[in-house]
């Protein structure tokens, strides 16, 4: 009988308030700051997202003393850290 890993479930606020309910798949911290890997637990709107291999990055900020995942902004840093989290996640 194979035992499996308990899931790591995080809830985000999107920006219009609704709560959203991500598995965290990888986290990774490096020079650039910290970062997760997240696989959305709930049905995408746009059809071409909406696959088993859609994950989002989001950065760990401090703001007023509390921890936020936000958005990575820079397209460089985003495209390094999908080839990161792929490599080691096996192309999920």
């Amino acid at each position: 009988m194979e035992e499996s890993m308990p899931t790591d479930i995080v809830t985000l606020i999107d920006d219009e308030g609704i709560e959203r309910e991500f598995e965290v798949l990888d986290f990774i911290e490096n020079s650039q700051g910290r970062f997760y890997a997240l696989m959305p637990n709930f049905e995408l709107s746009d059809e071409t997202l909406n696959s088993e291999e859609t994950y989002f990055i989001f950065e760990v900020i401090e703001e007023n003393g509390e921890e936020q995942l936000v958005e990575v902004d820079d397209d460089i840093l985003l495209d390094n850290l999908s080839k990161e989290f792929e490599r080691r996640l096996g192309n999920i």
